[in-house]
């Protein structure tokens, strides 16, 4: 019509007749567009990819996308979605890369068309774009709300989100698979391989049940992936005997089965099951196996066993020992006070250490007070993870423990200056089907005057069978009064004490009390835990960042080595 009254279009009346064009009429346009010299407008090759798009003429569309000298969000955007009505979901998720790679940010549009490009792709690239957006910075938690408003209905898009959730958010992977379930959905073998990789992240075992009773159901009950999954959930969650009884009941194991068995027995301070079990090993071992068997090891210092297992890798299988062994081995020796053979391991490594390997060795000075070569540890663990507050925070401890309080209200100055953070203690806790988390003196908790009463109560019974509280753990620059106070509303303390405030509600009775806490345990609250087990005649189970730890009648599994 503008042609007709002799009126030369723009490049905006373009955009807006090309929105309702079909392929044919689109071609002609483009030709038009090109003849009136308006071919390098960024508003109208966007409209002309979206054109091409709708037509499924996807390589035109990339031809002109490709040919753009400069792209808009709109123009990554309108490719994306092109790859996406074509099916071709790898393309997509290349495309949503490259926008990464020329610093293009990306919107709720671009996610929601490489979300629909993934349905009916195979696992391979829905995963691959779970990898991207995470590595780009992404929000898991948007990420998950953004899948909620999608109506893909394809078990493989399912199951890559479940993956994506598995570890950093274990409720949300568990709840999108009831959701799966309710949709009609039947998971396959991977689906239930994610979901027990999600079940151990929970505080307890209850949703790994629930999961072995549907792989039986399902039929797939002797598939060895699931049984090796199972061995690991189980652990994680603190059943070591149903870890074993799924183990032993295996007809066919394979090297991941006898892998996941040992690090289940070393995860719980069973070193001498680990070592029984190792011989018994039918396979070649590989580096794993012996991480596995030194870890052991380490947790229940049987020094010179690790330092025959280290010698045999090469010697008698074959492997060279890697950084995960030599961390191991610095661990081993310097838990049992040997420092000096541990900084000398180091020095001989054939490769060079990583913070893991110096984490370990701040590990060993933090617990032997070896003041000098910890600040070595510490200036070798800044250079290499600035961010991270491992090092102030044993440093502060160390200089703490030894009566230093200067030194250690200097450290953590100096934290503070560098715009570190320590990471917040927390705990979880189970209570009928819904979790608990507490931080530290129970904060944003609605019944945490109630919870902080009934510790106080436990406190003073426990005082008066022997607990001391460690206050040499407390920040310096406060009263002996307040110190006290702080040890107390430790996580896992207001944890246990809401447990005793609800044990019927409890997963098995309330005769075992399980506890998961982010960080490690610290020595006041290991003392606290011994004692509240044999004064409340209760098994206590607490899951800290490094290991198990089984508290019964006042005695604890790792007999106070860790």
């Amino acid at each position: 019509m503008l042609a007709e009254r002799d009126c030369r279009p723009n490049d905006f009346a373009f955009t807006s007749v090309l929105s309702s064009c079909d392929y044919l009429c689109g071609k002609q346009l483009h030709a038009l567009v090109l003849k009136m010299g308006l071919g390098a407008s960024v508003y109208v090759t966007n409209s002309l990819i979206t054109m091409y798009s709708k037509s499924y003429k996807v390589e035109e569309a990339w031809t002109l996308f490709k040919s753009l000298s400069c792209w808009s969000l709109v123009s990554w955007n309108s490719m994306i979605a092109g790859f996406q009505l074509a099916k071709l979901g790898m393309h997509a998720v290349g495309v949503f890369v490259k926008m990464h790679h020329e610093g293009i940010g990306f919107n709720r549009a671009t996610l929601l068309s490489v979300f629909s490009s993934l349905c009916g792709s195979h696992v391979e690239v829905a995963t691959a774009f779970m990898k991207a957006y995470s590595e780009l910075g992404g929000d898991v938690s948007e990420f998950y709300h953004l899948f909620l408003e999608t109506s893909c209905q394809d078990i493989i898009f399912w199951t890559s989100m479940i993956t994506a959730l598995a570890e950093p958010d274990p409720a949300k992977a568990f709840f999108l698979y009831r959701r799966l379930l309710r949709e009609g959905l039947t998971p396959d073998l991977y689906t239930f391989s994610i979901v027990l990789k999600a079940c151990a992240g929970f505080v307890t075992e209850q949703h790994a049940l629930a999961i072995h009773s549907q792989v039986i159901k399902a039929g797939f009950k002797d598939e060895t992936v699931l049984r090796n999954a199972l061995i690991h959930a189980y652990a994680r969650c603190g059943s070591i005997a149903l870890s074993k009884k799924v183990f032993e009941e295996m007809g066919c194991r394979d090297l991941v089965s006898w892998n996941s068995m040992l690090k289940a027995y070393g995860l719980h301070g069973k070193a001498k099951e680990a070592l029984q079990l190792f011989p018994q090993m039918d396979l070649k071992p590989d580096t794993a196996t012996f991480v596995a068997l030194l870890s052991a090891c380490s947790h229940c210092g049987m020094v010179e066993e690790g330092l025959r297992i280290f010698d045999s890798m090469f010697k008698d299988h074959g492997i060279i020992p890697q950084l995960d062994h030599y961390a191991c081995m610095v661990d081993i020796l310097g838990r049992a006070g040997r420092i000096v053979e541990a900084e000398e391991l180091i020095r001989r490594m054939p490769m060079e250490p990583d913070s893991v390997v110096w984490s370990a060795l701040l590990g060993s000075c933090r617990k032997h007070g070896e003041t000098q070569l910890a600040k070595t540890a510490v200036s070798k663990l800044k250079q290499m993870e600035p961010e991270n507050s491992l090092g102030y925070v044993q440093m502060s401890n160390i200089y703490s423990s030894g009566g230093r309080f200067n030194e250690a209200g200097t450290i953590r100055k100096e934290m503070d200056g560098s715009g570190v953070r320590k990471e917040p203690g927390l705990s979880w806790i189970e209570v009928g089907n819904q979790v608990h988390e507490f931080a530290s003196g129970g904060r944003h908790h609605p019944q945490r005057e109630a919870i902080c009463t009934k510790l106080q109560g436990l406190i003073g019974q426990l005082k008066e069978i022997g607990y001391v509280p460690e206050i040499s753990l407390a920040l310096h620059d406060i009263e002996e009064e307040h110190k006290q106070e702080q040890l107390f509303h430790h996580s896992e303390k207001m944890a246990l004490v809401f447990a005793v405030m609800n044990e019927g509600k409890l997963h098995g009775g309330g005769n075992v009390i399980r506890i998961m806490k982010n960080i490690r345990i610290c020595v006041d609250c290991h003392n606290f835990m011994k004692l509240a087990s044999g004064f409340l005649q209760k098994e206590i189970i607490v899951r800290d960042s490094n290991r198990f730890h089984h508290f019964k009648d006042s005695i604890c599994s790792c007999n106070d080595y860790w």
